[in-house]
């Protein structure tokens, strides 16, 4: 276990951060949970005592200004995601933001060309992909097991419509399903697949009583080699985050894709076997995967270009399901 520790500073007091990504920090060999900061000191000093962390700041500058701490993590809503990403890496700090990192593909690649002017270590936070089970779901797929790889399903849904003063339900600040959770299907199709999409088509519920933002939406990603994506996003559905890979000769069903149970289940020819990968903290891994990253311990195992790739899809999403129209991407 690594002696040394990677400070984090924490700019904000999302639920997301409290509930997850500080105790992933703080069960990481590498971080540790180092100073929070809010716009309210009353609230930033509230949490940092129910979570343990030493010091609080009542303003995002003071946090960025602190010379003693080595990364940022960025938990804000989506339309603050850019400007506070940019002022962090410009004071030095490396970045890890919540996904998506940024409103569109442009504001991505500032981001990115930032991280690579100032020379440090950009990462959005999906945390599921840093569990080895999706290296293991690769092996599985490139062994030829469940045959050439048809076409891919996955979901992420949950029912928080009557929450209408949430930040999700923005428009301007980057709200909606497609934003929030649909990012997430559209991320492990690219990383199952290793491609990039070519066009997207997607209808969705676009509701009046949440600022009209898409509240559902079903889309259709087609692939190289006429292998496609479908995918649902959802926050006023019932909850479920499933994937399922189908093959010539078996499929592949991940019943907790992002979040709950890691275990899965590989249908071949030969029969059907459950595979329980160790039940791991995929938020700490997270962080252990950027500490090593910012210490030159391993090369980034995704890149800003990763993202910015990652809100072209999402780019055209948003244009079809508004547009009710196929776009290429």
């Amino acid at each position: 276990m690594t002696t040394k520790k990677l400070r984090w500073g924490i700019l904000g007091t999302a639920g997301i951060a409290k509930r997850s990504v500080i105790p992933g920090i703080q069960q990481s060999q590498t971080g540790e949970a180092a100073a929070i900061a809010s716009r309210n000191l009353e609230k930033s000093r509230e949490t940092a005592a129910q979570l343990n962390i030493p010091t609080a700041y009542g303003s995002y500058e003071d946090l960025l200004s602190d010379g003693s701490i080595d990364a940022i993590y960025i938990p804000l809503p989506n339309h603050l995601h850019m400007e506070w990403s940019i002022r962090a890496m410009e004071a030095g700090k490396h970045v890890l933001c919540e996904k998506p990192i940024a409103l569109n593909a442009e504001e991505a690649q500032r981001m990115a060309d930032t991280a690579s002017r100032t020379g440090v270590h950009l990462a959005e936070a999906f945390m599921y992909r840093h569990h080895p089970r999706y290296e293991r779901l690769k092996e599985i797929i490139d062994s030829g097991e469940i045959g050439g790889v048809r076409g891919i399903h996955a979901a992420f849904t949950f029912n928080n419509a009557g929450d209408k003063g949430n930040v999700r339900y923005r428009r301007e600040w980057g709200g909606g399903s497609l934003y929030d959770i649909g990012c997430y299907p559209i991320s492990v199709a690219r990383l199952i697949l290793g491609a990039e999409p070519e066009a997207a088509t997607v209808h969705a519920l676009i509701s009046p009583e949440h600022d009209e933002v898409d509240m559902m939406a079903s889309g259709l990603l087609e692939f190289p080699g006429s292998v496609a994506l479908t995918f649902s996003s959802g926050m006023w559905a019932a909850f479920r985050n499933p994937l399922e890979i189908l093959g010539s000769d078996g499929w592949i069903e991940v019943p907790g894709a992002f979040v709950g149970d890691q275990h899965f289940i590989v249908h071949t020819k030969d029969g059907v076997r459950e595979e329980k990968p160790q039940e791991l903290n995929a938020f700490a891994l997270e962080i252990d995967d950027f500490a090593r990253t910012v210490w030159g311990e391993q090369t980034a195992r995704f890149t800003p270009d990763d993202a910015v790739a990652n809100m072209k899809v999402l780019d055209a999403c948003l244009k079809s399901a508004y547009s009710r129209e196929r776009v290429l991407i």
